[in-house]
């Protein structure tokens, strides 16, 4: 490269050509990286205060080197301005104001000047490379890609892609599967960044919508939109399993994607190590795709939550292993494609809880109440679960249950209704004990036995209350379904502070926003403060 600052015009020409076709990018981007570096290289030897320009011909290859001067009167910089007179004799009909070119004779750069030169042709360069490679990969998203193993560095996977660089970090390989350079490797892109080193290809082996991708390249009828997968999990390098859909009447999903002798769904296999596919028939119905994900599992009943988004599923004894999968795989996979919390229980457990709840509700509407024990349990075995929903249900439902009447279902309304009433002043009483200021009492959403465990929590004031994040207010609690080695405990998130209450992320939105609101009511006061104190200083200076 340092002959080629000083070479002649068919050189440049041809170096801009093999350097535009290594690196696959414009010509003349190669073209305006020469002119910079040999405008830089002519600065340094007539005066970096000099306006000098270079062009390159990108067709004849001539070079032309010029500065540009200011035509004025007064001549205050010798560098950039001239006077009429000597703009004349460069351009007969120079004027004030003009900007004239002085022609400059080609400069031999020496050694020095055309490293110098270099180091500019190969930053411009270097970064028109890698504006190409972004926007070559910006859009390709979500596709699988081949490339071939560069190097493996702390683990993380370096790919050749051909024109870029990939990399398939730690966590997204599927475990223990070894590669080594020289390698042949397919990965989904699964994300681009433009970073101030360069584009930055980030791949998958472990993401699910690989698994999707090869699926579509081995079903034609995935590919032309025949059959569909709705959904999909993953435990990488062991087992996954896929919900899916077909629509044609036809076509049977799950044949489509096993294939002759299952050899589709074994070339998606090797290609992932020999991790083992669950192909699951997709329902609109979450029970029945439940069951469905639960496979090889028989399932006897399933009893959905919509409130908390958990769904309890009883299993026969001899099921429930088979159901929870070793160390809580097939749930844990169950879970993740179906979207849902699922509780696997045997049907001696869900006896032992329907139970244990049927006597709890019915002590409690006992103690509410203040009614028998039979009135009580006909209560829940109506279905009535809580105090308020005996006090706010249709009353005519209420007079509707054999054995009652409307006089009966009037006074124990009336009863449910006192009984919120005594509960509401003991969780306020309980609530200004633990310190919550009255303020957190006037926000939207939050009831006083929310503030007490809002008080429990250390949440005392509006700006306790306001530094929190909405997930950290109101997420819900989550429970992994892996039993435990001995007692069959659950491992569980403890959620946001209010996890246990059902709100909603736009109410905990409001509940955030309302708790902030005095933030901003301050400004204004703030501002008034500071103006009252300017106009009182202006008053006491008397220069003023």
């Amino acid at each position: 490269m340092a002959t080629a600052i000083s070479a002649n015009k068919a050189e440049l020409l041809a170096i801009a050509n093999a350097v535009a076709s290594e690196k696959m990018i414009d010509k003349g981007i190669v073209i305006e990286a020469i002119e910079e570096a040999i405008q830089r290289a002519a600065r340094a030897r007539y005066g970096a205060e000099n306006d000098i320009r270079a062009k390159l011909d990108p067709q004849t290859g001539d070079l032309r080197l010029w500065r540009v001067v200011e035509v004025v009167e007064t001549v205050e910089d010798y560098f950039k301005q001239v006077d009429l007179a000597a703009a004349q004799k460069l351009q007969k009909d120079a004027r004030i104001g003009d900007f004239i070119v002085d022609p400059l004779p080609a400069v031999d750069l020496g050694r020095i000047d055309a490293q110098s030169a270099k180091q500019v042709i190969f930053q411009k360069v270097r970064e028109a490379d890698r504006q190409r490679q972004y926007e070559e990969f910006k859009d390709r998203v979500g596709e699988i890609i081949t490339g071939v193993v560069k190097s493996v560095e702390f683990g993380h996977i370096v790919v050749n892609l051909g024109r870029a660089e990939g990399v398939i970090r730690r966590d997204q390989q599927i475990p223990r599967e070894l590669m080594r350079v020289g390698d042949r490797v397919r990965a989904l892109i699964l994300s681009v960044r433009s970073e101030t080193r360069g584009p930055q290809i980030f791949l998958s082996r472990a993401h699910p919508d690989f698994m999707k991708k090869l699926f579509a390249q081995e079903v034609p009828e995935i590919y032309d939109g025949i059959i569909e997968i709705k959904a999909a999990a993953r435990d990488p390098g062991s087992r996954a399993k896929i919900g899916v859909i077909s629509y044609d009447g036809s076509i049977d999903p799950v044949g489509a994607c096993v294939g002759m002798k299952g050899s589709r769904v074994q070339a998606v296999v090797q290609e992932m190590q020999g991790e083992k596919i669950d192909i699951i028939p997709w329902s609109e119905d979450t029970a029945t795709f439940v069951v469905n994900a639960l496979q090889p599992a028989t399932v006897q009943r399933v009893v959905i939550d919509e409130d908390d988004g958990r769904i309890e599923v009883v299993v026969p004894d001899d099921q429930l292993s088979l159901a929870i999968g070793r160390r809580g795989q097939n749930v844990r996979l169950a879970s993740q494609l179906t979207g849902k919390q699922i509780d696997i229980m045997t049907e001696a457990d869900a006896s032992e809880k329907r139970q244990r709840e049927f006597v709890e509700r019915s002590t409690m509407f006992q103690e509410e109440l203040d009614v028998d024990e039979t009135l009580a349990q006909l209560l829940v075995a109506e279905g009535f679960g809580e105090l308020e929903e005996v006090a706010y249900v249709p009353l005519e439902e209420l007079a509707s249950i054999e054995g009652f009447d409307e006089e009966l279902a009037q006074e124990l309304q009336s009863r449910a209704a006192e009984g919120l009433d005594r509960r509401e002043e003991a969780a306020r009483q309980e609530r200004r004990a633990l310190g919550v200021e009255d303020a957190l009492a006037e926000i939207p959403h939050l009831t006083e036995a929310m503030l007490v465990t809002l008080g429990k929590a250390g949440i005392k004031t509006l700006d306790d209350l306001a530094d929190l994040a909405t997930d950290e207010l109101i997420a819900k609690k989550r429970t992994d379904n892996r039993r435990g080695p001995a007692r069959g405990e659950r491992a569980e998130d403890k959620g946001g502070v209010l996890g246990d209450y059902g709100l909603s992320e736009e109410q905990g939105n409001e509940i955030i926003m309302a708790a902030r609101a005095h933030w901003f009511d301050d400004e204004p006061e703030a501002k008034s403060e500071a103006a009252t104190q300017t106009g009182e200083a202006a008053d006491a200076d008397p220069a003023q």
